[in-house]
C-alpha cells in the first residue's frame, strides 16, 4: 500500500525572530507538515535553538532536522537535545541525520574532515547510541569511535520514539539509511569537498530508481515500512522550459531528462500532480521536500494532496 503524502519546507535562516516566526506559521497555515532547519555553519541558524522558537510558534506542524551534521555533535548531547525538543513541542519532533559533506566547513571550524567511509562508520554508532539512550534506562555502549559509561539519558521523548530520518546520496550511507532509518532521503548528487562543487549522477528518473533499488536490498523485509523523501531543488510554473533549460545547461543533461527528474517540479499545478502521483505509484516517494523559495508555489499543491 502506498503511504499517504507528506510536504516539507527547509528554512535555513531569517532577518529577525519575528520574520522566523512568521514562517513557521505561514507553513502550517499552508498546510505544510514539516517544518526543517538545516544544519551548516555559515548561513544557517543553529537548528535546534531555531526549532525550539519554532516549536513555540506553532501548534500542529511538526519539526525536524534536514539534516543535522553528525560530526557537529557527540550522540548523547544531541539525544538530550532531540528528546527535549519533543517533550517541548508536544511530540512533534522529527530527527534528521547525516554524515556531513562540506569540507571546508569543517577545516573552518577546526574539525577533522575523514573520509566518507569513515564518516558513515561513525554516524552508524551514534544512531545506535541515540536509539538506545531514548529507550534505555541506562546505556552503556563500547564502539569504534563513541563510548559511553552507564549513561542515563534525561528526558524521554514524548513520542514511543522520536522518527528518524538519514539521507544523502552516497551507496554506503543509503544502505545504513536503509537498515537503520524510519525516513529515507534522496538528494540525487554529490556534492564537492569544498561544499559548493556539485555532481548530478542520480538526478534523473534512472538515477532515483538506482539509488531506490540500494535502499530496497538492504532494507529487505522492512522496506515497506520504510517513509522515502525527495528534496526538490526548484519549483516553477510561470516560465519552467527556461527552468529546465538552466538547469540543463549546468547538469550536461537535456531540458527534458530534468523536466522529469524527481528532484524538480517545472510545469503546470496539474503536472505536479500528475508527476508526484506517478512517482509515487512507481517508486514508493510519498515525502516531498521543498526550500523556502518553492513554499508558495508548491502550496496548492500541499492543500490537495496532503494526507492523501
Amino acid at each position: 500500500m502506498v503511504k499517504p503524502f507528506r510536504f516539507g519546507v527547509s528554512i535555513s535562516n531569517a532577518a529577525s525572530a519575528e520574520e522566523w516566526r512568521s514562517a513557521a506559521l505561514k507553513a502550517e497555515d499552508l498546510g505544510y507538515d514539516t517544518f526543517l532547519v538545516a544544519d551548516h555553519i555559515r548561513q544557517s541558524f543553529q537548528p535546534m535553538v531555531a526549532l525550539a522558537f519554532a516549536a513555540e510558534a506553532t501548534k500542529r506542524i511538526r519539526l525536524g532536522t534536514f539534516v543535522i551534521n553528525n560530526d557537529f555533535r557527540h550522540p548523547v548531547l544531541l539525544a538530550r537535545e532531540a528528546a527535549t525538543l519533543d517533550v517541548l513541542s508536544g511530540g512533534r519532533f522529527e530527527l534528521g541525520i547525516g554524515a556531513g559533506h562540506s569540507g571546508d566547513e569543517y577545516r573552518e571550524a577546526g574539525i577533522a574532515f575523514d573520509s566518507a567511509k569513515i564518516r558513515v562508520e561513525r554516524l552508524a554508532e551514534s544512531v545506535d547510541v541515540i536509539r538506545r539512550l531514548w529507550r534505555d534506562e541506562e546505556v552503556r555502549f563500547e564502539g569504534k569511535y563513541y563510548q559511553v559509561h552507564g549513561h542515563r539519558s534525561y528526558p524521554k521523548p514524548v513520542q514511543p520514539t522520536i522518527p528518524i530520518a538519514i539521507g544523502g546520496n552516497g551507496k554506503t550511507l543509503l544502505e545504513l539509511a536503509a537498515r537503520e532509518a524510519d525516513i529515507v532521503g534522496f538528494t540525487g548528487f554529490w556534492a564537492g569537498e569544498n561544499g559548493r562543487a556539485r555532481a548530478f549522477p542520480h538526478f534523473t528518473v534512472e538515477g532515483i530508481a538506482d539509488r531506490i533499488a540500494i535502499v530496497r536490498q538492504a532494507a529487505a523485509e522492512r522496506f515497506a515500512d520504510l517513509e522515502l523523501n525527495v528534496l526538490v531543488q526548484s519549483v516553477e510554473t510561470r516560465r519552467p522550459r527556461e527552468s529546465a533549460e538552466s538547469w540543463a545547461e549546468r547538469m550536461a543533461l537535456t531540458a527534458e531528462l530534468v523536466t522529469d527528474s524527481p528532484f524538480v517540479l517545472y510545469g503546470s499545478e496539474s503536472q505536479h500532480e500528475e508527476k508526484l502521483l506517478a512517482y509515487r505509484a512507481r517508486f514508493g516517494v510519498s515525502y516531498i521536500t521543498t526550500f523556502g523559495a518553492g513554499m508558495d508555489t508548491l502550496a496548492p499543491l500541499v492543500a490537495r494532496l496532503a494526507g492523501r
